[in-house]
């Protein structure tokens, strides 16, 4: 016999996958209908919840392939990435990891990538808030000891980058959207600064030394040594000015010293 969390499992994986099979024994139905008829029910009630999720965070995408191949594709994804949060809103966090491995969808090589800007601006979007980076704080600190200093990113904040002209193409599928709709795909690689300022999500451009730099403070590295990544991929930055931009934009959030004292 079947411990619960074991018939849970085995219930779970035959509304998932359709097969009657997979129905444990003793699952019965009421009402005159046998078990297989009532989870069928269910399973179409449990996948249009997965469509709706999707579709709500994923609108450019649904834009880009129609109704019929976005519900298909939210289909094949709820069966190779099963919802493991209580919390729907987490469902969709690898469907642009699908997509790009998805033989159908491979004909548009950018849909992957536009699914990634959309999941960034959702979790962007809802996101913790933070303090501005404490100005006076960051005067005081000892001009020789800057290149030591590391910096936390705000939470409301994530680097989105792609071969292809992704920011584009997301703003010419926005409702209400007027102009010419023309997007060139070789028009260059996109890298993406995505974040929440004054309750209202923002899609920056990033230099490649801008986003060598970004990209090195997010994970920990000490401002000398971000510089120097960014110096390499892009010669004639100003230090000063990018650090004004993103301390003042509210990118930066908090420093720590080589210390660990964080301000």
């Amino acid at each position: 016999m079947l411990s619960l969390p074991e018939l849970q499992a085995a219930l779970a994986r035959a509304v998932i996958e359709g097969d009657e099979r997979l129905i444990p024994d003793g699952i019965v139905a009421g009402s005159g209908m046998d078990a297989p008829a009532r989870i069928d029910i269910y399973r179409r009630n449990v996948f249009g919840n997965y469509r709706h999720a999707l579709r709500e965070v994923y609108p450019v995408v649904l834009a880009l392939v129609g109704e019929a191949f976005f519900d298909q594709a939210a289909d094949r994804y709820a069966l190779s990435h099963p919802s493991r949060s209580g919390d729907l809103n987490d469902f969709g966090g690898e469907f642009g990891d699908f997509l790009a491995g998805w033989g159908p969808a491979t004909q548009l090589a950018y849909l992957h990538d536009v699914a990634r800007l959309e999941w960034a601006i959702e979790r962007v979007f809802n996101a913790a808030d933070a303090k501005l980076l404490d100005l006076q704080a960051l005067a005081a600190v000892p001009r020789d000891t800057l290149p030591t200093l590391s910096f936390e990113l705000h939470p409301a904040s994530r680097v989105v980058r792609s071969p292809y002209p992704i920011r584009r193409i997301w703003e010419v599928n926005q409702p209400g959207f007027s102009g010419d709709r023309t997007v060139h795909l070789d028009a260059g690689e996109d890298a993406l600064l995505v974040i929440r300022r004054n309750a209202v999500v923002e899609l920056e451009r990033l230099s490649p030394g801008e986003l060598a730099l970004i990209e090195a403070l997010a994970t920990d590295l000490p401002l000398g040594q971000a510089w120097g990544r960014a110096r390499d991929a892009e010669a004639g930055l100003n230090l000063a000015a990018l650090l004004q931009h993103h301390v003042l934009g509210g990118t930066l959030v908090a420093f720590r010293t080589e210390y660990g004292e964080r301000t």
